[in-house]
């Protein structure tokens, strides 16, 4: 039985994922795509939207648990603020 994750839980794992193996190897070339990470296998797929990379990454990971992130940017979007790089 797999253990049940907090969403914070989830979310921190999949950042530690992105900065250190998606990050430095597609920041430049795949700036605002996005990449769901499967938290358990460190697995990710890319797509243009959540929805496109999530539906790759089940292909792969049917039982995944996904964490969805734009490449490049800390956030998916931002309301009224600027949306902050990674880098920054």
């Amino acid at each position: 039985m797999r253990r049940k994750r907090t969403t914070e839980e989830i979310g921190r794992l999949a950042k530690e994922i992105y900065g250190r193996d998606i990050h430095p190897r597609f920041k430049d070339d795949y700036d605002g795509k996005v990449v769901s990470i499967d938290v358990d296998s460190g697995d990710y797929a890319l797509g243009d939207t959540i929805s496109e990379a999530a539906r790759r990454l089940r292909k792969r990971r049917p039982d995944a648990v996904i964490w969805s992130m734009r490449v490049g940017y800390r956030t998916m979007a931002g309301i009224g603020a600027r949306n902050p790089r990674w880098d920054e």
